[in-house]
């Protein structure tokens, strides 16, 4: 199936997540993302990138992403937590091995990055700070 997306490439918006306590927080967003490219291969091409995108402060570039989620699809609904949909974990965590396309990131998809302790401890205690 030879879309327009899968010709051009997707436009993602990948949100760093440093703290979620603090709701710290960054945009990233990635031109021509190949569709069939692997989750893994997403992450790295992701951690690669940020390491000397310009405006971008150091601690964002260090930070042990390890973890992808969907956040929101274009024409979607946005979830009402400000930092994170903690909501369908297991139906919106991106699955290692899977493709971004069977893993349902389309077209203007958003998708959080952070690290999976984190986030675990995050769900358990959502206390945020300012």
């Amino acid at each position: 199936m030879a879309t327009e997306d899968h010709m051009e490439g997707l436009t993602v918006t990948v949100r760093l997540i440093r703290s979620f306590q603090h709701k710290n927080l960054k945009n990233v967003v990635f031109h021509k993302v190949h569709p069939d490219m692997t989750v893994d291969n997403f992450m790295d091409m992701v951690r690669k990138d940020i390491q000397t995108r310009p405006g971008l402060p150091p601690p964002f570039r260090k930070h042990a992403y390890d973890t992808l989620k969907l956040e929101f699809k274009a024409h979607c609904n946005k979830t009402n937590n400000p930092v994170i949909n903690t909501g369908d974990d297991e139906k919106l965590m991106l699955k290692s091995g899977a493709t971004l396309r069977e893993s349902g990131v389309e077209n203007e998809t958003e998708i959080s990055f952070f690290k999976r302790e984190e986030y675990e401890n995050f769900v358990e205690n959502p206390v945020t700070k300012w």
